[in-house]
Order: structure tokens, then sequence, then C-alpha cells
């Protein structure tokens, strides 16, 4: 649904409540009444036009950030976030995600990095609160080395939803800079200690596609792919709830690393193969 049609309908609910309790007492209970209900409910009526006004307000204030977003004009986009951040100095935590995820989508990793620096020097915060975007842009400009000290020097911060991510993608970075034995190390603890579902499967999909056949001790490798793959299929009982919870995280922009990976590691996991 597009932003202007969510903000059609929720001014129309808005009227809606406000017309309500406005006249339902006069048609319902008489004018005597309608006037005692009136002069008590007064408070009520003003905090919808407050609402009110304050939703277009909102609204208007974005609106060309939302008709950019809707159209997906990235070029736009960028344009204008890049006016209001870099130009303007505006911050915000909003505006520095979207110009970070737009960069990504337009697969800009050295605008990325250029952000990530600026960022860090006028809300150093908002790197650790973007962890993951800022690091996924190293990969994708081939930057695997940088890639992993960045995740591992953010291994104990960060948004704390974010950590077993900050802590896979630290292990998939020293796995594409061929660090086979520390990147083992870190996808056989997420196999036993992480609570998700799709960290727990990717990492011992790699343990047991690529990583076993690199390191010195291949069954352990195995074994814990193994038991990795026993705790996804107790929490996910079939493809389909592995590929919707492949969804949930494919919205995220950083994600598109993972797609060709997450396909390969639902079928690994649900297909049999040892």
């Amino acid at each position: 649904m597009k932003f202007k049609s969510i903000f059609i309908i929720f001014n129309i609910v808005i009227v809606f409540f406000l017309l309500a309790t406005g006249l339902l007492p006069f048609f319902i209970f008489g004018a005597d009444f309608s006037g005692d209900f009136w002069a008590s409910a007064w408070p009520l009526l003003l905090v919808f036009v407050f609402t009110l006004a304050g939703l277009n307000i909102f609204y208007f204030s974005k609106r060309r950030l939302y008709r950019l977003l809707e159209r997906e004009d990235w070029p736009a986009l960028q344009d204008y976030l890049e006016q209001r951040v870099l130009s303007q100095g505006n911050y915000s935590p909003q505006l520095v995600q979207l110009l970070a995820n737009t960069y990504l989508v337009m697969s800009d990793s050295a605008s990325v990095t250029s952000l990530e620096n600026k960022t860090a020097l006028a809300k150093p915060a908002l790197v650790e609160a973007n962890a993951l975007v800022f690091g996924a842009a190293r990969i994708l400009g081939g930057d695997t080395a940088g890639a992993a000290d960045f995740f591992s020097l953010r291994l104990e911060k960060g948004k704390a939803k974010d950590l077993q991510w900050v802590r896979w993608y630290y292990g998939f970075s020293l796995l594409l800079n061929r660090q086979f034995e520390k990147a083992a190390a870190e996808f056989k603890a997420l196999t036993a200690e992480s609570t998700d579902a799709m960290i727990t499967g990717l990492s011992s999909y790699f343990l047991a596609d690529t990583l076993r056949k690199y390191t010195e001790n291949r069954n352990e490798c195995q074994a814990k792919a193994r038991e990795g793959r026993e705790r996804v299929q107790q929490t996910l009982k079939t493809i389909e709830d592995w590929n919707r919870e492949a969804a949930k995280i494919e919205t995220e922009v950083h994600a598109v690393i993972l797609k060709k990976y997450i396909g390969q590691a639902g079928a690994w996991l649900f297909g049999g193969a040892t």
C-alpha cells in the first residue's frame, strides 16, 4: 500500500471518530444531553483534532521522501538524502539508514564507506546502529579483510537485536577472506548458541558445504553442522517455514548478500543431504 493511501485512510478514520464523538450524542439523546456531553468531552475532541493536525503536518513535511520511495527512484532519492544529510548536516537515524540503504541498492559501496566516515564524526552511535549495512558494503566492495576487521570490533557493540548477525557476518567475512579455521570456530559456536534459526541454519550449511573441506577437523565440522540442522528443524518444521523466515530477513537491504545462500541452505536443511 502506498504512503498516500495510508495517509488518507488515517485521516478518514480520525475524522470518522471525531464526527462520531461529536454528533452521535445529539442524534441519539437529543440537544439537551448532547450539550452536557460536549461540555465534558471537549478534551477528547481536542485530542482528535491535534492528532489529525499532527498527522497532516508529519506527512506533508516528508511527502517528497515518501513519493520517491514509492516510485523507487533511487538516483533522485540519493540526491534528496544527500542534500538532507551531507549538505544540511541532518544526521538523523532514519535519514542515515535510508541513505546507506540507497547506496547499497545502487551497488555504490564506496559511498557507503564515505557516509560511514562522516557519520562517525557527526554521530558515532549511528555507525554502531547500522553496523550490518556499513559492514555489508565492505563485503560487496570486495574488501573482505576490512569487513572482518569492522565486524570484529563490533562483536560486543551495536543494537542488541543485531549482535548475532554481526557475529555471523564476522564469520562470513573470515570465510571469504579464506581464514577457514577462524570462520569455522565462529560458525560452530553459532550453530550451538544462536537463538535465530536463520543464523543457525546458515552457519550449519557453511560448515557442511564449505568449511569441512578446508579445515583440519572435518569430522567436527560435519558433526556440528548436523547438530545445527537438528536445532533448526525443532523450530522450523518444513522448507516452507524456512522460506517464510527467509522472507523476513530478505526485507533488510544488507541481506542481498545472502539471497543465494539462503536458498541453498534451505535445500540442505530440509532436503535430506548430509
